[in-house]
């Protein structure tokens, strides 16, 4: 089982957290650093069985609506995987820490 941690910890800007997505997922340099990017590159790049989340607490509110988008996103990813298990794609979960 293939494991990712992201850790958003003390994030003040949303290409900050993009960044750590970016690094996190081991994402090429010219990810787009926007949530259609995100999408984009989940369903072609991850390999991951799991992705777990750290800091989420920290960031300012003014970011709730962003974090939410990438909740949606991860949601519609474990969708994704799920109908295309035929396919070979493993389940992806995600858990939420702080």
């Amino acid at each position: 089982m293939k494991t990712i941690e992201l850790d958003l910890t003390g994030c003040k800007y949303l290409l900050e957290i993009h960044e750590k997505i970016r690094v996190a997922f081991d994402f090429p340099e010219w990810y787009g650093k926007n949530w259609d990017a995100f999408w984009d590159l989940l369903r072609s790049e991850c390999d991951a069985d799991k992705l777990i989340v750290k800091g989420e607490n920290t960031l300012p509110k003014e970011f709730d609506k962003q974090i939410s988008i990438f909740h949606e996103t991860l949601d519609e990813y474990i969708e994704f995987r799920e109908k295309y298990k035929n396919y070979g794609l493993n389940a992806f979960e995600y858990e939420i820490i702080g």
